[in-house]
């Protein structure tokens, strides 16, 4: 499914009183403290997709963690442990990613941690949050049984709840969620960020034509938008790249307001939301200018075409690539997508069971 954007707007100064170039700095610099702080690889694919380059922003290795979560949780968790101290415990639902991101952002500032996690998400996961002293609750079939319960938690017991989503009266904390997340893309703001490149036959000024980004609650293609919209610009095509089985934001720009949505299984577990973010779908109905589904097959054929370009993913990871090589010639036209086009997409995750 391929939904191009009527309601497209240009970015204001609201948008960027929310998210841009200055907060991710801001964010950046907190986590150039970090001993584990280090930029991730850009990794080069000449003719991905029909584009002149692809470049890969590969978040498998992020500060140990194993995804550009690593960026958002911990950030939202210091933040609150800064401005409150110690003391309350941390709680969230995670589908595995953001969960690891709160229990490390957790252990640092010594509070604990407790992480709700769906009965689907891998084993794996769970390891690495006991290991990083959290404790884990199995809750429900899907992510929005473990909000449900983390919500009811921090409730009952006066814990702080650490969520990368956002509806009325929660906002503050998905925000410095989303500006953490924010701070892979500052990355690519200083001279040679990107690879120099035979395989684009355009004018290279430093800024993708193109940024293609998976979304779960949207909480990262909205960083994305936000970010690509104050440095670079109206110019570049984003793209939001949702499983077909979870397509919540684009569901919710056709009916002009965040909805939940039906769907069906998935395998693309880290991507698998009903329900958008509030603060991302408000941002990306005005300055995403594509959505589109992508099959768990098409991932996963995403998966092994990077693999033998020598980038690691899982299916998740590679879900953005997967919605480039996934368009239409008719919206590949539509979005000017051709030999001169350099395309964003971010690896976001690394394999589950790592090889």
């Amino acid at each position: 499914m391929e939904y191009l954007n009527p309601g497209r707007t240009p970015y204001t100064g609201q948008d960027r009183a929310l998210i841009g170039v200055e907060h991710a700095r801001q964010a950046r610099a907190h986590f150039a403290r970090h001993p584990a702080y280090r930029l991730t690889p850009v990794h080069l694919i000449p003719g991905l997709g029909g584009a002149g380059v692809a470049y890969v922003k590969d978040e498998s290795g992020r500060m140990g963690l194993g995804s550009f979560k690593a960026l958002g949780g911990a950030y939202a968790v210091h933040l609150l442990a800064e401005r409150d101290g110690g003391g309350a415990p941390f709680v969230c639902a995670s589908a595995g990613n953001h969960g690891i991101s709160v229990a490390a952002g957790a252990a640092e500032v010594g509070v604990p941690c407790v992480v709700h996690l769906s009965e689907g998400v891998p084993e794996a996961f769970a390891r690495r949050l006991r290991a990083l002293g959290a404790q884990v609750r199995r809750t429900g079939h899907d992510y929005e049984a473990g909000m449900t319960a983390a919500m009811a938690a921090a409730q009952e017991h006066g814990w702080r709840l650490v969520a990368d989503s956002s509806w009325d009266g929660y906002t503050s904390v998905p925000l410095d969620v989303m500006r953490g997340y924010s701070v892979l893309f500052d990355e690519l703001s200083g001279p040679g960020a990107f690879p120099p490149s035979e395989g684009a036959t355009g004018p290279h000024d430093g800024a993708p034509t193109h940024v293609f980004v998976q979304a779960g609650v949207g909480g990262l293609a909205a960083a994305a938008a936000g970010y690509v919209r104050d440095r670079w610009g109206e110019q570049p095509r984003i793209v939001v790249v949702e499983p077909d089985g979870a397509p919540c934001l684009i569901a919710s720009v056709r009916a002009g307001e965040p909805i939940r949505v039906g769907g069906h299984p998935t395998t693309l577990g880290r991507l698998d939301c009903r329900e958008p973010s509030l603060l991302a779908h408000r941002l990306l109905s005005r300055l995403a200018d594509l959505y589109v589904t992508i099959t768990d097959e098409q991932a996963a054929a995403a998966t092994r075409l990077l693999a033998g370009h020598g980038v690691a993913l899982s299916d998740c990871g590679a879900a953005g690539a997967a919605g480039l090589l996934a368009l239409t010639p008719a919206t590949r036209d539509a979005l000017g997508l051709d030999r001169t086009a350099r395309v964003l997409l971010v690896g976001t995750e690394g394999p589950v069971e790592p090889k």
